[in-house]
């Protein structure tokens, strides 16, 4: 039976069929609740994948995809998104997704509503669902300019 999701914030429950959306589920799960080791085993290892957004530019290979995520994480401002208003499509090694995320950014002294474009594209190795690449944009120039001030607020 397939399963459709209106949105998804990483609580929800997977179906456990090594499914792309099941991989999908497990990074929103990872990037909800910092959790670097969750979001490692979401992406693609080595140089191969990529991640073009608003916060940290390109990035090209997990080490350096890890550490924009690592000084997200390290750093005051807290985030947590919903996917949603998605599209799913693939074919047996390649799944893509379409959407946006909406959700928030707080620091101890102030929180803003967030909004991106998002994009997700998993690849099939060694039986397993793998992020290869994401981007992100953003349509509201202030909310990216409020964005980026919190997210280089002071460190933790």
């Amino acid at each position: 039976m397939e399963r459709h999701f209106v949105e998804i914030s990483g609580s929800e429950a997977k179906a456990g069929d090594g499914s792309p959306l099941d991989a999908l589920i497990e990074f929103y799960r990872a990037f909800n609740s910092g959790d670097m080791a969750g979001l490692e085993s979401v992406w693609f290892n080595g140089e191969a994948p990529s991640m073009d957004n608003p916060i940290g530019g390109i990035r090209r290979g997990w080490p350096s995809i890890s550490q924009g995520y690592s000084r997200l994480f390290e750093g005051q401002a807290e985030v947590r998104v919903t996917f949603h208003d998605f599209t799913s499509q693939g074919g047996a090694d390649w799944h893509l997704f379409v959407g946006r995320e909406r959700g928030q950014c707080k620091t101890p002294r102030e929180t803003i509503d967030v909004a991106f474009r998002t994009t997700r594209w998993f690849v099939r190795k060694d039986d397993a669902w793998r992020l290869l690449h994401h981007h992100g944009s953003v349509e509201d120039p202030k909310m990216l300019a409020d964005y980026q001030r919190l997210i280089s607020s002071e460190r933790k």
